[in-house]
């Protein structure tokens, strides 16, 4: 059985990224606009589009969120996540 030829990943996933580039970029013209720059989140949002240029951009940009310590905190301050980590060193 003879392999099927490899698909163009910029034909086939090219839309689906020009668009969520669009709603980052509406994004951030929201919160600038409605002054929330200093947001711990939207720090860290600008952190991992930093990341981006990085050769491990996956990663580098998921852990641009993390909470990189290792010690378990004795009880939760809130009942959800807030997807970025408040305390990170700027």
């Amino acid at each position: 059985m003879e392999p099927k030829d490899k698909q163009n990943t910029v034909d086939l996933y090219f839309m689906e990224a020009r668009a969520k580039l669009i709603d980052i970029a509406a994004f951030m013209d929201r919160v600038e606009r409605d002054g929330y720059t200093e947001d711990f989140r939207y720090k860290a949002f600008k952190d991992a589009l930093k990341a981006l240029d990085s050769e491990n951009r996956a990663q580098d940009v998921l852990m641009s969120f993390s909470d990189p310590t290792d010690e378990l905190i004795p009880v939760a301050t809130t009942k959800a996540a807030c997807g970025a980590w408040p305390d990170k060193p700027q």
